[in-house]
């Protein structure tokens, strides 16, 4: 069951009060997992301390947020810093994700899977945040990870959502994680995207970006080296492989579930187009006709160690992001927000 968290204070407070919350599935899983031994192995080497330099220097207040993160933990900071560069450091990181992107006249409405480590079922949860200093923000949350490479919507009704591209061109740069997180204290979009040409990346993610009061849903896919951006005008899906024309080519790992989500969940956006016009984003999500690689993961033989934790359906309008956080697409909601407002 996802739990609610309610956070505020300094970057540090906020980041030790998310690191009690994970402390928990931290210490009796995670330190113990593949995962972990493989971030672990880039403990005290130059790109460890080169990162953690220039996120210091770049992003100084996420930079305190992950210090308390690991206080909160109770963890050795650098080993919590270098947990939350895993996808710049190597391509095979737990992570998923389908998204279900519509443009419409009423505004865009953006859908997501949340697919990550079976081993955090039953310990993630919806946080909000009341930041001292940068704006208030909700999101969902693993344990020992800063938030914002999940789903999340701040106070300026700007929204996004986050699919994992296993990039093998990572780079000395920010991490992406640090990225997505530093992308929650803008204010528009234009403002998010020119955050990211202008800052040095490591890994790569691709993120759908919405904001209340604006008709255009973006479609954003990076790695260190490209930055490629693009409206979405017609239903869409992606499952967490490069999609983007000046993308394709990039060096990257797709997984056979990747490849097979996407041609799923494009065969369902076809069958709704032709037959009534009207696109279930929730039924595509729940699909699980190839028991092998379904949308909706639930296995715990699937291929590639993911399952589904939650499933959020945000909707931009004109003056609001309203939005509501699944544990199962097919079942009715567990929480509701507006902005970044639980209601």
């Amino acid at each position: 069951m996802l739990s609610l968290i309610e956070l505020s204070g300094s970057s540090f407070q906020t980041g030790w009060a998310l690191g009690r919350f994970g402390a928990q599935a931290a210490h009796s899983y995670l330190v113990s997992s593949p995962s972990w031994k493989f971030a672990m192995a880039w403990r005290g080497t130059d790109i460890s301390l080169a990162m953690q330099a220039l996120v210091q220097r770049h992003f100084p207040r996420v930079y305190q947020e992950l210090q308390g993160l690991a206080a909160g933990l109770d963890l050795p900071p650098e080993d919590v810093f270098l947990w939350n560069c895993r996808g710049d450091l190597f391509s095979t990181a737990p992570d998923g994700c389908t998204t279900v992107q519509l443009p419409g006249t009423d505004g865009p409405r953006v859908t997501h899977n949340e697919d990550g480590d079976p081993g955090f079922a039953g310990y993630c949860g919806i946080a909000t945040f009341a930041n001292d200093d940068g704006p208030d923000f909700a999101s969902f949350v693993y344990p020992a990870s800063i938030p914002g490479h999940t789903f999340a919507v701040n106070e300026h009704g700007l929204a996004m959502t986050v699919n994992n591209l296993r990039s093998r061109q990572a780079g000395l740069g920010i991490p992406r994680m640090v990225l997505t997180r530093a992308l929650l204290d803008c204010s528009s979009m234009k403002q998010a995207v020119d955050l990211l040409f202008s800052t040095p990346r490591s890994g790569g993610f691709h993120l759908s970006l919405a904001q209340q009061g604006h008709a255009d849903l973006m479609s954003i896919e990076f790695n260190a080296l490209h930055v490629s951006t693009q409206f979405v005008r017609v239903p869409s899906v992606h499952a967490n492989h490069a999609l983007h024309a000046s993308m394709r080519n990039q060096p990257e790992i797709v997984t056979e579930s990747s490849r097979r989500r996407q041609h799923r969940g494009n065969e369902l956006l076809q069958h709704g187009a032709a037959s009534s016009g009207a696109i279930d984003p929730m039924s595509i999500l729940a699909d699980q006709e190839n028991r092998e690689f379904p949308i909706y993961r639930d296995q715990a033989d699937d291929s590639d160690a993911e399952n589904t934790m939650a499933t959020a359906d945000i909707r931009a309008g004109a003056e609001t992001v309203k939005w509501a956080v699944h544990e199962r697409p097919s079942q009715s909601a567990r929480f509701h927000l507006v902005d970044a407002k639980l209601v």
